[in-house]
C-alpha cells in the first residue's frame, strides 16, 4: 500500500454517508433536509470541530467577492460554513474520494452548491492555476504530509500575491513519540509531525511571513472538560466526526490523542501567514 492509500484508507473505507445518516435520524433530524447547525458535530473532523473553525475565520478578513481554498476539506464542515458566513466561493480539495463524495451530496442538501465544490486530488499537486484564491486555509492535515516545504510552496502557487494561509495543526511537542493510532494516522508510517519552530521555519522558506502563531493547548483542554461535562450530564459529545469516520478504531485514537496531550507529545497550534514575494 502506498503513502496516499494508506492515509485515504485510514480516513474512509466504505459506508461513511450512510453511518451519517443514521447518526443525523437518531439525533432527530432529517438526514434529506439537515441544517449546518445540525451537521456541525460530524463535519468539522479537526480538533475542536465547529468551535476551531469559528476561532480562525474570527481571525481572517473575508470578502464575498473572494474564492478561498479548503486543502483537506473532509466531509465540507468548515467550507460550508465559510461560504455562509462571508458570501465567499470556496473550492475544497481532499485525498480521499468518498470525503468529497459525500461532501457534495452534503453541500446539495443545504443549498450551498452554487459557492461551494469539491475535488479529489492531492495537496502536492493540486488542480489549480497559478494565484487563483485569495485565501487558503488548512485544519489538520499537514500532519500527514511528509514533505512540508512542497505542501507550502504548492499552496503558495495557488495563492494571488498578498495571499492569506491559515493552519489549525497538531505539531510535534518535546514529550517525545505518542502511540498509535490517533485520529489522523494508523501507525507512525503517515504520520509526520513538525515542531512549532520547525513550521514556522519551512513556512518562510516557502515564502510566507508569519503574521500569528499560537499554541492552542488551554483551548483544546477547556473544549475537553466542557465535552466531558456534556456527556456525564447524559448528553451528545459536541465533536462526533471521529467517531463517525474511524468506526471501532476510534475510541483507542481518542485515548491515545488525549494522552499524547496532555504529556505535550503533541500541541496544537494555529498559524495566520501571508504570501510575500521570494
Amino acid at each position: 500500500m502506498n503513502a496516499a492509500s494508506d492515509i485515504s484508507g485510514h480516513y474512509a473505507d466504505g459506508g461513511l454517508l450512510a453511518r451519517l445518516e443514521v447518526s443525523l435520524a437518531e439525533d432527530g433530524v432529517d438526514p434529506e433536509n439537515p441544517t449546518l447547525e445540525e451537521l456541525a458535530p460530524y463535519d468539522h473532523f479537526h480538533g475542536r470541530g465547529l468551535e476551531a473553525t469559528e476561532d480562525m475565520a474570527n481571525r481572517l478578513q473575508v470578502s464575498a467577492k473572494d474564492r478561498i481554498l479548503d486543502i483537506g476539506s473532509g466531509l465540507g464542515g468548515p467550507a460550508r460554513y465559510m461560504a455562509r458566513r462571508f458570501g465567499c466561493r470556496v473550492a475544497g480539495i481532499d485525498l480521499t474520494a468518498e470525503f468529497c463524495e459525500a461532501a457534495r451530496l452534503l453541500t446539495g442538501r443545504v443549498g450551498l452548491e452554487d459557492r461551494v465544490s469539491f475535488q479529489q486530488g492531492d495537496a502536492l499537486t493540486m488542480p489549480f492555476k497559478d494565484a487563483a484564491f485569495d485565501g487558503a486555509y488548512s485544519m489538520n492535515v499537514s500532519m500527514n504530509i511528509a514533505d512540508k516545504r512542497a505542501f507550502y510552496r504548492e499552496v503558495r502557487r495557488v495563492l494571488k500575491p498578498g495571499g492569506w494561509l491559515a493552519l489549525s495543526e497538531v505539531a510535534r511537542g518535546p514529550g517525545g513519540e505518542p502511540d498509535y493510532p490517533l485520529p489522523w494516522a494508523r501507525t507512525a508510517a503517515s504520520s509526520f509531525l513538525a515542531t512549532p519552530e520547525a513550521t514556522r521555519t519551512d513556512l518562510e522558506a516557502s515564502g510566507f511571513r508569519i503574521e500569528r502563531l499560537r499554541d492552542t493547548s488551554s483551548e483544546a483542554r477547556d473544549f475537553a472538560v466542557r465535552s466531558r461535562a456534556i456527556v456525564e450530564a447524559g448528553g451528545k459529545p459536541p465533536h462526533r466526526a471521529v467517531m463517525l469516520a474511524l468506526g471501532e478504531r476510534a475510541r483507542e485514537a481518542v485515548a491515545n490523542n488525549g494522552r499524547a496531550s496532555r504529556d505535550r507529545c503533541t500541541v496544537p497550534i494555529e498559524i495566520v501567514c501571508q504570501k510575500v514575494r521570494i
